[in-house]
């Protein structure tokens, strides 16, 4: 987990104030106004005078695209009434132009056009005082990231180990494959506790408890066809009900490897099955013209986790070729957003365009891949009878 260092983070927030109407404002405040988050991915905005709109609480961030390697981040206000200049997402053809009363603004951000401007005592129009307010934005792993304060840190201090684990990864060679967006009836904080621990998994996902994937007691009784066959298994269920965190893919290479030759020892047959397939997943990709990493070397640095996480929003589950990618945000002291992101690796070249916003759903949605709705539901359940009481 990454904390920035600009921001006291309690041990343990008291779970009865999560839904405090105060401690929001107060987050509002002392958190979001001073912590980095993932603003948009660049695929968002491929073009110069690309563009997207970031909020956060009554926060409004315009990121834009200024040249092919260069992104801006500004306050989404007019310097005239503090209209907002742009709204969604576009391209922009000549600037920015507000919509009331038609000041215009560079992609640089800086005023070009006042109408009327002799109407205007001239200490009103200083330059450089009616330019857009710049936001501090910096960019890593594909995706701009903003920060509404001055005084915190640079982004990399903030967000590692978090961003050199995934630059091992090559985090930034996976595009979007799908992108989602959900409304969760839950305050954020709550919400992705589900998706920070694996405590839950063997009553919440039992589909994922497949027994004869671990060593048994009585290594005499290991059989390595049937060990293969629940690791198949277990494959599928995770591509099918992630919707791409173990992309179809790899589960097609895994397959291939089905009858490979096993040790009958257990321990040296589940190595020699995650090596091989690590190995096989590398070359298939390889060979396409894809960027990858060794998944062997990475699992030899103790990098092959499958979850990373960066303070406050966002997490990364990396799977073989491909991840899921979450973000959330609130939208009211009981009311989150979840994002979701199926990313994978595309031969150079052959990446697809941008990815198209999706139109949040309900929590409840039949759409949802298979396995996050069983977290949501708990969460659901949870809010209304949250007390004092819980130990962890």
């Amino acid at each position: 987990m990454s904390v920035p260092h600009a921001v006291e983070v309690p041990d343990q927030i008291p779970k009865e104030r999560y839904y405090d109407p105060d401690f929001y404002a107060l987050e509002a405040e002392q958190l979001w106004s001073r912590v980095w988050q993932m603003a948009c991915r660049l695929e968002e905005i491929p073009g110069v005078g690309d563009f997207v709109e970031y909020e956060i609480l009554d926060q409004s961030v315009i990121v834009v695209r200024t040249s092919e390697t260069a992104v801006a981040a500004y306050q989404n206000s007019c310097r005239h009434r503090g209209v907002k200049v742009v709204q969604g997402r576009g391209t922009l053809k000549s600037g920015f132009t507000c919509p009331f009363h038609g000041w215009c603004y560079g992609l640089d951000g800086k005023n070009t056009f006042v109408s009327k401007k002799k109407s205007f005592s001239e200490h009103n129009l200083v330059a450089g005082e009616i330019d857009l307010v710049p936001v501090r934005c910096e960019l890593w792993g594909a995706c701009a990231w903003i920060n509404l304060s001055d005084e915190s840190p640079a982004l990399r201090s903030c967000i590692e180990p978090f961003a050199t684990i995934l630059d091992a990864w090559k985090f930034e060679a996976m595009r979007t494959e799908w992108w989602e967006a959900f409304r969760l009836p839950v305050n954020w904080k709550l919400a992705q506790e589900a998706f920070l621990e694996q405590y839950h998994v063997i009553e919440t996902h039992p589909e994922l408890v497949i027994p004869k994937r671990f060593a048994p007691k009585d290594a005499a009784t290991f059989d390595p066809e049937v060990f293969i066959d629940a690791e198949l298994h277990y494959l599928h269920v995770m591509s099918e009900g992630m919707g791409g965190m173990v992309h179809a893919n790899d589960v097609a290479v895994a397959e291939g490897q089905r009858t490979i030759t096993l040790s009958k020892d257990p321990t040296e047959a589940m190595a020699s099955w995650h090596h091989s397939l690590n190995e096989a997943v590398v070359a298939w990709h390889t060979a396409r013209g894809a960027v990858i990493p060794n998944l062997n070397e990475l699992a030899a640095q103790g990098i092959g986790e499958t979850m990373y996480y960066a303070f406050p929003h966002y997490f990364v589950l990396p799977m073989y070729s491909s991840a899921s990618s979450y973000r959330f945000r609130p939208l009211g002291p009981e009311e989150t957003l979840m994002e979701i992101w199926s990313l994978t690796r595309y031969p150079q070249g052959q990446e697809p365009g941008p990815p198209q916003p999706p139109e949040p759903r309900t929590f409840d949605d039949e759409r949802i891949p298979p396995q996050p709705p069983p977290d949501i539901d708990k969460q659901a359940r949870h809010q209304p009878g949250q007390d004092k009481k819980g130990v962890g």
